[in-house]
């Protein structure tokens, strides 16, 4: 897991006579995405190397009497309270015993079930925002014990730093003195379930390739053009033939290497300045229309 420091308990944290707190949720990327096997359970076990980058959704959030009020705006949710905001501030308000509501105002900026972890990134948020706006009840442990039961990606954005990632996304470590890239994103108009993908992989390694996996990455860290490697790719790829144009235009306009994110179907090219970044950005988007481009620094 993640390290934990000792939680900040004490009443005098500048937030708790704060009514409201704004935060942002990074999206990230899935340098390497390695499905090492599924467990009883039905979730599959990975490897990965996770970097958030600076393409943000904006949450305000605010204490009120009572009642969980969730609104939206930039890009239309699935209907009803079924969002992983909606959820995170229900299991904050449960561990706490806090017997009090809140209003959050999200400006969703990240695409929606586009590999990105947009959604959990939100969820991760929502608890950080609102264990700072009540004086921090919640020791870093309790958190990422809420984080894991919202989803296998959240804890890794409580950690908001480059990570290799294992179990079932919820082994941490993160990666010191990560290399600074820039990312061409590129989030067709189109959307992938991520249950869909994982239900079309299957791979059996063993141990001893597992090991194998886990120390080429550490070797790697700071040659990620020749790890960059998704398991997932082929299988939304397959479906959508297209996004393999997509990667060439990124290699073409000069990326180190290009690659899916998640289970798709964003796809993205490592850039090793800001200009060249932009300069493919902006080809990008003439070129291919139907979807975003972002132009990101990656952070940690």
């Amino acid at each position: 897991m993640m390290p934990s420091p000792p939680a900040n308990r004490k009443s005098s944290s500048p937030f708790l006579n704060q009514a409201t707190i704004e935060m942002l949720a990074p999206a990230k990327l899935n340098l390497l995405l390695k499905i090492t096997g599924q467990r009883v359970d039905g979730y599959h076990e990975l490897v990965s190397i996770l970097v958030p980058v600076a393409l943000y959704d904006k949450l305000t959030i605010s204490k009120v009497e009572r009642g969980i009020k969730v609104y939206w705006s930039g890009r239309e949710l699935p209907k009803g309270q079924n969002n992983l905001v909606n959820k995170a501030a229900v299991s904050f308000f449960e561990k706490t015993g806090i017997r009090k509501g809140t209003k959050i105002t999200a400006i969703k900026r990240i695409p929606l079930a586009s590999g990105l972890g947009g959604g959990s990134s939100d969820a991760a948020a929502t608890l950080k925002g609102l264990n700072q706006l009540w004086g921090n009840p919640l020791s870093n442990g309790d958190l990422e014990g809420l984080a894991l039961s919202l989803g296998a990606d959240v804890p890794f954005f409580l950690l908001q730093r480059p990570a290799l990632a294992r179990g079932i996304g919820e082994i941490l470590e993160p990666i010191r003195d990560f290399l600074s890239f820039w990312y061409v994103i590129f989030s067709p108009n189109l959307t992938v379930s991520t249950a869909w993908a994982y239900e079309r992989i299957k791979l059996k390694l063993t141990n001893k390739e597992i090991q194998n996996i886990i120390k080429d990455c550490k070797k790697a860290f700071f040659n990620m053009s020749e790890l960059l490697s998704n398991d997932l790719e082929r299988v939304t790829l397959g479906k959508y033939p297209f996004l393999y144009s997509i990667k060439d235009s990124l290699i073409k306009l000069g990326a180190l290497g290009a690659l899916m994110t998640g289970s798709g179907p964003s796809l993205f090219g490592l850039f090793d300045s800001a200009k060249k970044a932009h300069e493919a950005g902006k080809i990008l988007v003439r070129q291919w229309r139907k979807g975003d481009v972002f132009v990101v620094k990656g952070l940690g």
